[in-house]
């Protein structure tokens, strides 16, 4: 619940933000396109506000037949990435491989996507200087690899460390949802060229290692 939470209220809020900071920006020059981040603002906070009802419904005892529409996919992560894009951050989506008939599991689709959502909500909220992102997917026979990465440097990056609480818990859920399927993720800078990487490991369906 906590990690749902967070990522929902963390992921949108920032989007909101990127994009009334371009509005305003964009007001001075091209009311056009101050109306344009108006209205992306109305969808995204719409959308937020659908996600927690759903998921708070499902808590409440007393509703039963609350809504329980599924969670997001991989079919869903072109929608996200424009989203970002349309908070101010250029992002670029890689594929390699495909997937097979043994595809991911719903469950494992949902760590995916949302370790996606959260490292490209960090760079948004911390990364400083011109910055860009790059998402790479690559399926193998037995594994799917998510690698995020940014080019983002600045003071701001020091968010993102594990000695900062409040940062350490996105790091800590995305961890967490990779453990459940027996995954693992590394969260660090770039160890040659400024900037910041998110690698994930995820077992395919049914493999065992």
């Amino acid at each position: 619940i906590a990690r749902e939470m967070h990522d929902i209220i963390g992921h949108n809020l920032s989007v909101i933000t990127g994009l009334a900071d371009g509005g305003a920006y964009a007001a001075r020059k091209n009311p056009e396109r101050a109306g344009q981040a108006l209205d992306a603002i109305g969808t995204t906070s719409r959308q937020a506000l659908s996600e927690l009802r759903r998921l708070l419904g499902v808590l409440r005892d007393d509703h039963p037949d609350a809504e329980r529409t599924p969670q997001p996919t991989l079919d869903e992560l072109t929608p996200l990435i424009e989203r970002v894009r349309r908070a101010g951050l250029p992002v670029d989506l890689e594929l390699h491989g495909e997937p097979t008939a043994r595809s991911l599991t719903p469950g494992r689709q949902l760590t995916v996507y949302r370790v996606i959502q959260e490292a490209l909500t960090n760079t948004l909220k911390h990364a400083t200087g011109p910055t860009s992102a790059t998402v790479t997917l690559t399926y193998s026979r037995t594994h799917l690899d998510a690698r995020i990465t940014d080019t983002g440097t600045g003071a701001g990056r020091a968010a993102e460390t594990e000695e900062a609480p409040l940062a350490a818990q996105g790091i800590m859920g995305m961890r967490e949802r990779a453990a459940l399927y027996d995954g693992s993720l590394e969260a660090g800078p770039l160890p040659e060229h400024p900037g910041w990487q998110v690698q994930l490991r995820l077992p395919l369906e049914d493999t065992h290692q």
